[in-house]
């Protein structure tokens, strides 16, 4: 090679490192921009720095939960966005309500699990507790107790419960948990089934770890759903009302913030009786968004997982899962 071709040949590699340099410069900015976009539409700043553990996936599981929000048709409910109706949909849960001393079967595992994380001596937070199916159970193993909840109509049903039960050691917060920062940390931050509503879901997620001692502990019941539902889809090609939200949503989104949580997968099973064929028919076949279908062909289909009870009646069991997601608070940047 003479000189010419080794100066040729040396100012072509050199012209590849820099075309590498300059691909992997803008990868860089791109990536930086982009943390910097997520940090200023989730309003965290610093305290909710994207983070990857190792892993660049390439996804936004705050987007995915907020489109999860909405219904099958692409809109939000009003329950979803107006306060006004959210508390009136829980007073009016309130009116109806009938409290159980035990609890059902499915809930009382759930219970078990969670009151295994929880010592004597601790003081644990409640985030939703709704109608108060973990928090007795929490309030009474615990030291203290601190509830939030959105709801007031919530707050006051369970102030009277507990002083009923004679649990003194209770204090009520009526706030918003993604808008609410607490005024001194708990051993145990939990919450059942409560983010339906929270579009500042990363907000709430960070508040938990950083509201904890101890531990930050998330229980979402998730799927299978009934399987009549799936066979009506698969045989029938009807449009079904899914779940669009599971935990791996929520574990996706904490990975995303740097918190790697542990997850428990609980195999859960609750039966649901019914008095007559048309209260069976009409509570499992709701779920068809379709106006036009094959009514006969589903109600043939639901009853193949459905057993006669000897006195009457029907019975329906269906098999499900619950996850808790739980972690020791990291240090957030």
């Amino acid at each position: 090679m003479n000189r010419i071709d080794r100066i040729g040949s040396y100012y072509q590699s050199l012209q590849q490192h820099i075309a590498r340099w300059s691909a992997w410069l803008a990868c860089a900015m791109m990536e930086e921009s982009a943390t910097r976009l997520w940090r200023q539409n989730s309003g965290l700043g610093r305290g909710g720095v994207l983070m990857y553990q190792g892993v660049r996936m390439g996804m936004n599981a705050k987007e995915q939960w907020l489109e999860g929000m909405k219904n099958w048709q692409g809109d939000l409910s009003q329950r979803m966005t107006d306060d006004v109706v959210e508390e009136a949909f829980w007073r009016e849960h309130i009116r109806k309500h009938v409290i159980r001393e035990q609890a059902a079967p499915h809930v009382k595992k759930i219970q078990t699990e969670l009151l295994s994380l929880i010592e004597p001596g601790d003081h644990v937070l409640e985030i939703g507790p709704g109608m108060g199916t973990y928090s007795f159970a929490a309030a009474e193993k615990a030291a203290r107790y601190t509830a939030v909840d959105s709801s007031q109509g919530m707050i006051g049903f369970l102030r009277e419960e507990m002083e009923r039960r004679g649990m003194a050691a209770a204090t009520f917060v009526h706030a918003k948990w993604e808008e609410h920062t607490v005024s001194e940390q708990a051993d145990i931050v939990f919450g059942v089934n409560c983010y339906y509503r929270m579009q500042q879901i990363d907000r709430a997620l960070v508040e938990m770890n950083n509201a904890a001692r101890r531990l930050a502990v998330i229980a979402l019941t998730s799927g299978p759903e009934r399987p009549h539902l799936l066979a009506i889809h698969q045989e029938l090609g009807c449009n079904i009302r899914f779940q669009r939200r599971d935990y791996i949503h929520l574990t996706n989104m904490l990975y995303e913030l740097g918190i790697d949580a542990n997850c428990r997968i609980l195999d859960l099973e609750r039966t649901y009786h019914y008095e007559i064929e048309e209260q069976l028919v009409k509570e499992n076949l709701k779920a068809i968004m379709d106006e036009s279908y094959d009514r006969q062909a589903a109600k043939e289909i639901l009853h193949r997982y459905v057993e006669p009870v000897a006195d009457g009646g029907y019975r329906y069991t269906h098999r499900f899962k619950a996850a808790l997601l739980y972690w020791r608070p990291e240090q957030l940047l």
